[in-house]
Parts: structure tokens; C-alpha cells; sequence
């Protein structure tokens, strides 16, 4: 696994963190290949339900590293798309812990998470077209889904950075949090998701995540495929019993 990316188990929730603070956490090879990596290797793990992402030294990650680019390194790796995880992230819920920027593919990564908690100074922004660029890592495809349509437009017509509290007011934030404590309560928000049975968990993220693409008459037949092995697991019943018994359930992820 790659320098550029760590990652850290406490129980059920890993955090990865893209540590690259001197280039304030941009994306080059190195960080893709890590991210991708830890994010097969934490998909695959039965003991980890959620997935925290940050970055080191109070910024969450500043996009793509252009003079990676210019060199010829690869932003993209493990087919999972730009930075390991926008074009395929984990079946896992992922909580985005954002302090400092989240610009251009550095908030495209946060887009491909499930919830993003973030500092009041946490500044977001697609800047790639005053760089003669296009945002292509997800940011013009997932962005009008989240926010109202003229505003995620402005947002990528602009390239101009966006405060977090407006972001907030629109919808996208899940948590908007004094600075320095984006983390901490991402870990706690991650805490509460935990607590839950993890196939029922994965079930319902990808149900939320797929369906909106879903043709109407084909909507509950779809959902019924992902929904079936979940009733039929020994956690549906666990879950009965433990609530019959008035006790904490115990998932075993089965």
C-alpha cells in the first residue's frame, strides 16, 4: 500500500487519510493506487462496517496533482476511477471528514462518499474550467443530483469556491462542524451507522445510491433482488429476537 495513503482500524470504522499535507493532499499515482488498495482490501473485511476519509494537515485534498499530470502519472487506478474510489466506491458507507479544501477532484472525492461532515472554514469548488480542464471525475454528474440544479450550475460555470455553509444550507453537508473537529464527528456519525447490521446497512446504501436510475415498473423487483438474502439472514432474525428480549442485537454480518 502506498505512503501517500494510510489507514487506521479502531473496531468496526476505518479512516484512511490521503497524507500528502505538503501538496495539500493532491491526487497523484501514488495516492490512487493507495486509495484503491485500502478501499479493496476494507470492502472485503467483515469486521469493518464504515469508512471514514480525510486528509493530513488540515485540508482534505486540493484535486489532482498537475504537475503529476504534466509528467504523465496516472490519477486513476484499481478501476475504480480518479483517486481509487469516484467512479467505483466501496459497498461500505463512506463518511467524508473535509477541514481546509475539497477542490476540483478533492471534492469529487468527497461526492463519491455517502455523508460528508465538515469544518465551518472547510472551503468546496470546481475550478477545473478556469484551468482549461472539465470536470470529469463525477463532480458534473453527481453534483446536480445533490443540490438544486442552478446552483451546483453556478457552481461549475464559475470554478469559484464555495464556503461550506452555503453547501450546508443546500443539502450536501451532513454535519457542519466547528474547525478542527471535522473528524471527531465524523467518527461518531460513523459510530451510530456501526451500531447496525451490516448487510441491512450495505443493502440500503445501494438501494439509495442505484435507484434513482431505476425504470418505475422494474423499481420493486430490483430492490426485492438486494433485499431478499437480507430477510433471509441469521441478523434479520437476531434483530427480532434481540428486540423481543430487549437487548442489544449481535451482528454477525450473515
Amino acid at each position: 500500500m502506498s505512503d501517500a495513503v494510510l489507514t487506521e482500524v479502531d473496531g468496526p470504522i476505518a479512516v484512511i487519510t490521503i497524507d500528502r499535507p505538503e501538496a495539500r493532499n493532491a491526487v497523484n499515482e501514488a495516492v490512487a493506487s493507495g486509495m484503491a488498495a485500502a478501499l479493496d482490501e476494507l470492502d472485503m473485511r467483515t469486521d469493518i462496517r464504515v469508512i471514514v476519509l480525510t486528509g493530513a494537515g488540515g485540508t482534505f485534498c486540493a484535486g489532482m496533482d498537475l504537475k503529476g499530470f504534466v509528467t504523465g502519472e496516472n490519477p486513476l487506478a484499481g478501476g475504480r476511477g480518479f483517486g481509487g474510489i469516484v467512479q467505483r466506491p466501496p459497498a461500505k458507507p463512506v463518511i467524508a471528514a473535509v477541514e481546509g479544501y475539497a477542490l476540483a477532484g478533492g471534492f469529487e472525492i468527497a461526492l463519491a462518499c455517502d455523508l460528508i461532515v465538515a469544518s465551518e472554514q472547510a472551503t468546496f469548488g470546481l475550478p477545473e474550467v478556469s484551468r482549461g480542464l472539465v470536470a470529469a471525475a463525477g463532480g458534473l454528474l453527481r453534483l446536480p443530483h445533490r443540490i438544486p440544479y442552478h446552483v451546483a450550475m453556478e457552481i461549475a460555470l464559475t470554478g469559484e469556491h464555495i464556503a461550506a455553509a452555503r453547501l450546508h444550507q443546500a443539502g450536501l453537508i451532513s454535519q457542519l462542524v466547528p474547525a478542527g473537529q471535522a473528524l471527531a464527528q465524523a467518527r461518531q456519525l460513523a459510530g451510530r451507522i456501526a451500531k447496525n447490521a451490516p448487510l441491512a446497512v450495505e443493502a440500503t446504501k445501494r438501494i439509495v445510491a442505484e435507484s434513482a436510475d431505476w425504470p418505475s415498473a422494474e423499481a420493486f423487483a430490483r430492490q426485492n433482488d438486494i433485499t431478499a438474502p437480507v430477510f433471509s439472514s441469521a441478523d434479520a432474525m437476531e434483530g427480532a429476537v434481540a428486540f423481543a428480549e430487549k437487548r442489544a442485537p449481535v451482528w454477525q454480518g450473515r
